[in-house]
């Protein structure tokens, strides 16, 4: 078995919940016409990320829902990034993983927060995700900051996930995270890493694009430019995964004693 996955480069609307929606459900349904199994949308797309104050009356149960309808329409599962208020009236930097079918698969909450924009706006969640299965291939999550720490990755590629999937909000002057840091990444887990970033601006914020998708050997699959609106797609095989741990031994031959 094998999963196309498409992720969607986009400006978004800052404040705009129906007009971010309605770029979800529009990407979706190109996604799901062109193969794509599951759309994955930036850190943050359905409310915008940056946008201060306008943030917490965004932040309300119905964004789940409203994903929810849009997968089961499209018919293809979708990864959004999204506010989640909690019981005591925080609020969490969040994603959600829900199926085609509309069922909710995975909620993971940003746990390493970046600077003080992060920590002014939300709080840090508690756990590293879990992981899920669509089409028999293993995923996790991470969302932009998570990814910047090697053990978080290195966590998932031991728990046997074949692709992390990273919702990113990725500003100047960090496009060498982008460009550099994440083929790194799959490549010393020998793991797929699907980084989807914004463009445009938000505030003060300039983000650099550069969305790509790369396999365990560090081949770029897909990619995008640092302005470059709309999706990427490619292929995550588990025996890609597999062949790459067997031709580079370094989760074998690690010796965590000694760490």
């Amino acid at each position: 078995m094998t999963l196309t996955i498409a992720g969607l480069q986009h400006h978004g609307e800052p404040g705009d919940v129906d007009a971010n929606l309605a770029v979800v459900a529009a990407a979706a349904g190109e996604a799901a016409e062109r193969g794509a199994g599951i759309l994955v949308t930036p850190e943050m797309f359905v409310t915008g990320y940056n946008i201060g104050d306008r943030l917490a009356p965004l932040a309300t149960p119905d964004l789940v829902d409203r994903i929810a309808r849009i997968a089961q329409d499209s018919g293809i599962a979708i990864l959004a990034g999204l506010p989640e208020t909690l019981e005591n009236g925080d609020i969490t930097n969040s994603v959600v993983m829900i199926d085609r079918d509309g069922a909710e698969l995975l909620r993971y909450r940003k746990t390493h927060l970046f600077g003080a924009l992060d920590r002014r706006l939300f709080v840090p969640g508690a756990a590293l995700p879990g992981i899920v299965e669509i089409d028999g291939v293993r995923l996790s999550v991470l969302i932009c900051y998570d990814v910047e720490f090697p053990e978080t990755v290195r966590r998932a590629a031991l728990g046997g996930a074949d692709a992390v999937i990273v919702p990113t909000a990725q500003m100047e002057p960090y496009a060498h995270v982008a460009e550099r840091l994440i083929p790194v990444r799959a490549w010393e887990n020998q793991i797929h890493v699907v980084y989807v970033n914004r463009v445009g601006g938000e505030g003060d914020l300039t983000y650099v694009g550069r969305s790509s998708i790369v396999a365990p050997d560090g081949e770029v699959l897909a990619s995008l430019g640092a302005t470059d609106v709309g999706l990427l797609i490619a292929t995550i095989d588990p025996q890609a995964t597999r062949r790459a741990r067997q031709e580079n031994p370094y989760l074998a031959d690690r010796r965590p004693e000694l760490y």
